[in-house]
Parts: structure tokens; C-alpha cells; sequence
């Protein structure tokens, strides 16, 4: 498959990540509470911040599948740290499904069970706690 990524360091703690494949580019900054100037994600806020996308995007191909338009659908992330070791303690992820679609109860059960098992939400430590609650219209 070849390289994903280039990340470099800027300096001043922040680095710049370029998308091999498509030349797009991510800025991260340290976190204020380390050391940094928190003016764009710290690496941490992105990895909930992939959990999040991933997880949606997981819903959306199984949403496809069942002939279901989840176009719309948020989440909203709030990363936890923990102190020592520095690492993330837990992710919280809130997702609201779009109003303009109706689910069945069985739609709904298929969607989120498809969410949980999205590739980030397996690859985190088992010891980072991963709260995903849903919100249906």
C-alpha cells in the first residue's frame, strides 16, 4: 500500500502532517496543559477526533448498504486525559442522527452495533473508556 503520511516538525511544538495520497495537510499544536500554544488539535484530539469520524463513517457505509440517508450526522467529542502516564483517559463521543430520516428500532441497533466496531474504536487501548451515545429523532 506504500507510506500514509508525512509529519513535520515545525518547531515551537507544532508539526505539520501531509497526506501522501492526497496532499492534504493537518496542523497539530501542543495542548496548553503541555507546554504548547493549543491554536490547532494536539495529536490527542486528534485520535478522538478519529474515533468520532470513524465511527461515522463506519455508520455511513452500513447506512448505504440499508438504503438509509444519515447524511448530516454530528458527533460531538470531549477527550479526557489522564495524568500519569500522560495518556488519554476517555473519549466521549455524542452522535446525532439527521431528522430527516426515520429509523426503525432494528435500523438503529444495526448502526450503532456497526459504530462500535469501527477500526479506531478497536485499535485504542483497552484501558481508554469510549462513552458513544447516540441520539435518534
Amino acid at each position: 500500500m506504500g507510506q500514509t503520511a508525512q509529519v513535520t516538525y515545525k518547531g515551537s511544538l507544532r508539526t505539520s502532517a501531509t497526506h501522501l495520497r492526497s496532499g492534504n495537510d493537518i496542523i497539530t499544536d501542543a495542548p496548553v496543559d503541555n507546554n504548547g500554544k493549543g491554536e490547532a488539535f494536539s495529536p490527542t484530539d486528534l485520535v478522538a477526533t478519529a474515533l468520532a469520524s470513524c465511527l461515522i463513517t463506519i455508520m455511513g457505509i452500513k447506512a448505504d448498504q440499508m438504503g438509509i440517508n444519515i447524511e448530516g450526522a454530528a458527533a460531538d467529542i470531549e477527550k479526557i486525559m489522564d495524568s500519569n502516564p500522560r495518556r488519554i483517559k476517555q473519549v466521549k463521543v455524542k452522535v446525532t442522527m439527521p431528522a430527516h430520516t426515520s429509523y426503525e428500532a432494528k435500523d438503529k441497533k444495526i448502526l450503532e452495533a456497526a459504530a462500535r466496531t469501527c477500526p479506531v474504536a478497536l485499535s485504542l487501548h483497552p484501558d481508554t473508556i469510549q462513552t458513544i451515545d447516540f441520539i435518534w429523532p
